[in-house]
Order: structure tokens, then C-alpha cells, then sequence
């Protein structure tokens, strides 16, 4: 036999004479063998140790093999053991009958053991392709998770490492200015405004660890924009026009966090206008917003369009993965896996369209709450 490993399969016959049968041929194959005389037995003995296969005679008085298959097959933590059925009902109908339950395959008395080993044997080699295939699948898993740990780590070092030097620069500044008051004045908001943002970058990197649900209240929706469009020009230092439309009314209010959906969404605009950046052509990205009502939800659409290079092929599958960006701006070291996360825990959505030279849309979907109306409305 190819397999690696010594394999275990448990015959369940209430016939001693098929069991030692089947015992000894599968035993010269170096197959460790254990046996029950029904389906009662079958059962205690898969409680105490789990075969790679069973091989299950379906006629057996107390528990036929069909009721133990279907005991088997209820429990999830036996409900992979391959189970080969010994039959000897010759009918279409009675084979599929276990076939329907979820054995793998049946083999008809009397016993051909040669046929049966063959079979045996197949089933062996899919069950350990199985185990490697979870195997491998766990050890991927494990690879991801430490690649990510790894690049969130240097995503936080990079972020802050940024900030502590904005703080030390303007420190030395300050000492520099001591005797001139409006000088040191504007040196300490500026100090105030870095540990502020390395504040803010440390909660949401607590939130994203703690899954912790954030406060929402009512908030206007163009409140919301002017707001986050001021704080993206702020951050990336930039002048740059964004146009907004509202196909909607934009003194909707909706239940939101307004710090995570500022965040959101200056990021998303810092990204956009680095992606013009990468063109020729003048920068152009626009804010659309809309309602859109699924089933009985509904929902503010929110489109981040830009004219730039558009999203790389080979990154297009893991683009809100943490990674570690080569650009110096606070809060782009960990790419857009605190988008993503800021979108989760809004109880939203978020998908893109991008054409290469072209550029590239963010689609951000957040179901809103209608706040109850007052005597004054």
C-alpha cells in the first residue's frame, strides 16, 4: 500500500468468520485492524479511538449498519470517517440507500478480498489526501496570521516611529523658541496635534484587537463630509479640491461614529489622490452619495471615484490586507485594513471597481437609522 502512515480501519460484522477474513488480508498490508460485532460496539469503539475507515456490514441484528452509519454521520465529530458498506443486497435501491446516508462506497458479499483491499486502499489514500489537504490549509493559516502580526507590527512602528519624529522635531523647535512666545506657541499645538493622532491611531488599533463595538449617535450626513474632507486636508497636507454630489438629501441624518467614519473616509481620499499621483493627467476624485434601499434596510452608498492608475492586478485579492507601505504619511502603514475594519464595525460594506490608467471606485455601504422624530420636527 502507498500511504505513509499506519493506518487504522474497524470492521463492524456480526460474523466472526468475515471479521477474520478481512482481518488477515488487511493486516498483511501493515493496517492495524480493530473489530465490533454490531453497531452498538461500532459506536464505543469510535468513542475511544477514531479509524481512518470502517468497513460496515449493513445486516446485524440490534443495530443494523444503516442506523449506525446514520449515528456516525450526526455526530461532527465522526462525520468524516469514511465508511465502506459489506452488503449483500444486490438492488440499485438498496446500495444507494447507504450511499444517500454518505458511505463512500459498498462492497457486495460475498467478500472478494482482493476487491475489497483495492477498495479499501482507495479510500485509505483520498482520506490521508484529505488530512494533508487540511494540514497544509493550517500551516497556510499559520503563515498568514504571523505574516500579518508581522506586518501590522511594522505598520505601528512605522506610524508612530512617523509622529514621535513629528514631536521631537517640533520639540527641538520649541527650545529653540523659548524667547519668542507666538513662535513656541504654535510649536506646542503642533506637538498637541501629533500626540492626538498617535492617541487616535493607538485606540484604533485597541478596537481592531478588542472587536469592541463603537458608540454611534445621529450625526448629518454633509456634516459628515465637510468634516472628514477638512480632516484629509489636514493630514496629507494637501489643497486639493474633492467634489462632492448628493443624489439624496444631504441634511439626512444617520447613526454613525464620527471619528471611525472620518477616518474611513480621509483615508480612502488620501489613497485616491495618491493613485492620481501615479498619471499625468490632473487629479480628479469625487464623493457621491446615495441612498439605497435592499429588502428592508436601507442604506448610505457612498462612491469614492478617482482618475488615477488604478489598482494593481497582483494585489487586487489581498488590497485590505495589512501591509507595510512605503510612503511616509501617518496612518497608510497598515494600507486599508483599518478601512476595512472601520467599515465592520459600522456594520457596513465595502467593494471596489478599478480599470488600469483608468482609476478606480470605493463603494461604501452603511445602513442608517432614522431618528425618531420630536414634537419640534
Amino acid at each position: 500500500m502507498n500511504t505513509n502512515y499506519t493506518s487504522t480501519i474497524l470492521v463492524v460484522d456480526d460474523q466472526p468468520i468475515n471479521i477474520r477474513l478481512l482481518q488477515r488480508r488487511l493486516e498483511k498490508e501493515n493496517i492495524i485492524v480493530t473489530t465490533a460485532n454490531n453497531g452498538y460496539e461500532c459506536l464505543e469503539s469510535v468513542r475511544r479511538e477514531i479509524p481512518d475507515l470502517i468497513l460496515l456490514d449493513v445486516m446485524m441484528p440490534e443495530m443494523d449498519g444503516i442506523e449506525t452509519c446514520r449515528h456516525l454521520k450526526a455526530d461532527p465529530k465522526f462525520c468524516n470517517i469514511p465508511i465502506i458498506f459489506v452488503t449483500a443486497r444486490t438492488s440499485q435501491e438498496g446500495k444507494l440507500e447507504g450511499l444517500r446516508l454518505g458511505a463512500t462506497d459498498y462492497i457486495t458479499k460475498p467478500i472478494d478480498l482482493e476487491e475489497t483491499l483495492a477498495r479499501v486502499n482507495t479510500q485509505l489514500k483520498m482520506q490521508k489526501a484529505h488530512k494533508d489537504n487540511l494540514e497544509l490549509n493550517e500551516r497556510i493559516n499559520n503563515i498568514r496570521r504571523a505574516a500579518a502580526i508581522g506586518s501590522i507590527t511594522q505598520g505601528i512602528s512605522h506610524n508612530l516611529n512617523n509622529l514621535l519624529g513629528v514631536v521631537v522635531g517640533y520639540l527641538d523647535l520649541l527650545k529653540m523658541s523659548l524667547d519668542k512666545p507666538d513662535t513656541a506657541k504654535r510649536n506646542i499645538i503642533a506637538i498637541e496635534k501629533a500626540i492626538d493622532r498617535m492617541v487616535k491611531l493607538i485606540r484604533q488599533l485597541s478596537r481592531m484587537a478588542s472587536e469592541e463595538e463603537v458608540p454611534r449617535t445621529f450625526c448629518t450626513v454633509s456634516t459628515l463630509i465637510r468634516k472628514s474632507i477638512a480632516r484629509f486636508q489636514e493630514e496629507s497636507k494637501r489643497e486639493d479640491t474633492v467634489k462632492t454630489v448628493f443624489e439624496m438629501d444631504e441634511h439626512l441624518k444617520i447613526k454613525t461614529n464620527t471619528e471611525v467614519f472620518e477616518n474611513m473616509l480621509c483615508k480612502l481620499l488620501i489613497n485616491a489622490f495618491e493613485a492620481c499621483e501615479k498619471t499625468d493627467r490632473p487629479p480628479l476624485v469625487s464623493i457621491t452619495l446615495q441612498i439605497q434601499k435592499i429588502s428592508v434596510t436601507s442604506y448610505l452608498r457612498i462612491l469614492i471615484s478617482d482618475n488615477g492608475c488604478g489598482i494593481d492586478p497582483n494585489i487586487v485579492e489581498t488590497l485590505f490586507e495589512p501591509f507595510v507601505s512605503t510612503q511616509t504619511a501617518v496612518g497608510r502603514g497598515l494600507g486599508l485594513t483599518m478601512v476595512r475594519h472601520a467599515v465592520n464595525s459600522l456594520k457596513g460594506s465595502i467593494e471596489f471597481t478599478s480599470e488600469k490608467d483608468i482609476g478606480t471606485t470605493m463603494t461604501v455601504m452603511l445602513p442608517y437609522d432614522v431618528p425618531a422624530a420630536t414634537p419640534a420636527d
